[in-house]
């Protein structure tokens, strides 16, 4: 069967992070596992909370009437209404059940939003360095990337966005915590951002990363700040249960086509496949919805890889959020100094794989013993390049 064109091209572009999980099948297997470092895949390497798998073990055990079946398009009313309940409170805005849609995930909820509002040719803003798959998702539903050059700190430019936007930019992506870089957006520039994001366009604001941020700050709410805003939420990193796929996708009140928008949302999401969101996790996460790994295990790990590089010479900033480091490559071919880590056993994804060349991707789901033994392996590549 013959492939499309479009995915056979999107198919050369795929992404580096899956490359390099592919790289370390075959690494592991020629090497043994215990000589590869792997940093790649931002795939939790803890379990999740106790309480989040007492809540499944209740929701399992009642087995309540019909649990398993059809719920409406949009999930649960109850549930919905309870995390309408909590948004309310953390944003101050009117949110209702009506303005939230479970979904499978973030990544759900993104390409529901999408496939909602864009017409082919449409436009949607991404800041790079950017998740790569964000390109795919926007592609998918017939709308065209607009990359944005960040600050040199990596935080949006107000300036530069408003001037990337066009009679067809239908959308912003915002992603704070950011993944690759780590950056936490502050509320002063999401206030800038306020005066930018004017009708028809959308601020959509990719926030799984939220409940993992270091040193006791409070990540501010983006829907309070920017009036036409939607989240897309997913208990993935908090909760570490990746596979489960469960989130929601959170329409801003402020929004005059609240309605609409929910509407379009609820049929996009039902034929784009997803029908809805996993039953027992909509009635898991609902239990306790706070419920997050032990933060102060990933940001003992920063702690130990960030400085420990800087020692050697690798420009290496600690992030304030999510699980990655993002340092500069010691030469400004990033995939080159890749290839040279991964004859030292260590996978690391090129920042060229986020559009920004130079730098390479480091995840803290390795756990603190393999970066301690991983330690002299990027200790060897730098002295290498030096010496060249």
């Amino acid at each position: 069967m013959p492939v499309s064109h479009s995915i056979a091209e999107q198919l050369e572009h795929a992404s580096w992070i899956r490359r390099m999980f592919e790289i370390g099948i075959e690494l592991r297997r020629t090497r043994g596992a215990e000589n590869v470092f792997d940093f790649s895949l931002g795939n939790p390497e803890v379990d999740p909370p106790p309480t989040v798998i007492a809540a499944l073990r209740r929701v399992a055990a009642e087995n309540a009437p019909h649990s398993h079946g059809y719920m409406p398009n949009a999930g649960y009313p109850e549930v919905r209404s309870q995390i309408a309940r909590r948004l309310a409170a953390s944003t101050g805005l009117p949110f209702s059940a009506d303005h939230l849609l479970m979904t499978s995930g973030a990544a759900g909820a993104i390409n529901t939003v999408l496939k909602s509002i864009l017409d082919p040719g449409d436009e949607v803003i991404v800041l790079n360095p950017y998740f790569p798959e964000y390109r795919f998702y926007i592609e998918n539903h017939g709308g065209r990337v607009v990359p944005v050059e960040t600050t040199a700190a990596f935080l949006p430019d107000p300036a530069r966005i408003a001037a990337a936007v066009t009679p067809r930019t239908k959308a912003l992506i915002l992603n704070s915590p950011n993944n690759p870089t780590g950056r936490l957006y502050p509320a002063e520039i999401l206030r800038e951002l306020n005066a930018v994001v004017r009708e028809p366009m959308l601020a959509i604001s990719d926030e799984p990363y939220r409940p993992i941020v270091y040193d006791g700050v409070t990540p501010p709410a983006t829907l309070a700040l920017i009036d036409r805003a939607v989240l897309a939420w997913s208990w993935s990193k908090a909760m570490a249960i990746a596979g489960e796929r469960i989130g929601y996708l959170a329409i801003s009140p402020r929004l005059a086509e609240a309605g609409a928008l929910a509407n379009a949302c609820t049929f996009a999401h039902r034929i784009l496949g997803y029908i809805n969101a996993p039953a027992i996790w909509q009635h898991v996460v609902a239990l306790d919805p706070d419920a997050t790994v032990d933060v102060g295990l990933y940001q003992a790990k920063r702690d130990r890889l960030c400085p420990a590089l800087a020692a050697m010479g690798y420009d290496a900033p600690p992030p304030e959020g999510s699980f990655y480091v993002f340092p500069k490559t010691p030469i400004a071919d990033d995939i080159a100094f890749i290839r040279i880590l991964q004859e030292e056993g260590i996978l690391a994804v090129p920042g060229a794989g986020f559009g920004r060349g130079g730098y390479m991707r480091l995840s803290l789901t390795i756990s603190l013993p393999e970066i301690e033994r991983s330690l002299p392996g990027f200790d060897r590549a730098i002295r290498k390049v030096r010496a060249a």
